[in-house]
């Protein structure tokens, strides 16, 4: 009878690694092209600026945009897609500024849509009350 000797073989106790950074590439690319898609609103080109951000107290500012055809836009309730006048606005506005007087308003205005659409539309906000308009910019 022959005997083999065996070689003794050390424990090997490393973990393969490459399965798990596969898995966390897929899961980062997944959420890379979700991201954009979770962003609600009115379909907008903003027009490029360098400025700093405005400091908000609460949350949630209120948005009120302008589309390339002079649409307005606001981001209350269920219906932000809905176009609105400017006596819609100047009424939904106005109620939210009586509750919260400095409410953070900010605008968004389509880099197409006019000057005098943006301007009448803070003209509009300021008439309603507000202390504080913004303009967004990317």
């Amino acid at each position: 009878m022959i005997r083999r000797s065996r070689a003794k073989r050390k424990l090997n106790a490393e973990i393969n690694v490459v399965p798990y950074i596969d898995v966390t590439l897929v899961l980062l690319i997944i959420f890379m092209v979700t991201a954009p898609m979770l962003t609600q609103g009115v379909d907008v080109e903003l027009p490029q600026a360098s400025a700093e951000p405005v400091e908000t107290e609460d949350n949630e500012p209120l948005i009120v945009s302008v589309n390339a055809a002079g649409e307005y836009f606001v981001n209350l309730g269920e219906d932000e897609m809905r176009p609105r006048t400017a006596d819609d606005i100047a009424t939904s506005v106005g109620r939210i500024l009586q509750v919260n007087p400095g409410k953070l308003l900010l605008v968004r205005g389509d880099r197409n849509a006019s000057y005098e659409q943006v301007v009448r539309l803070m003209v509009l906000l300021q008439g309603v009350g507000a202390e504080r308009v913004g303009l967004v910019t990317e």
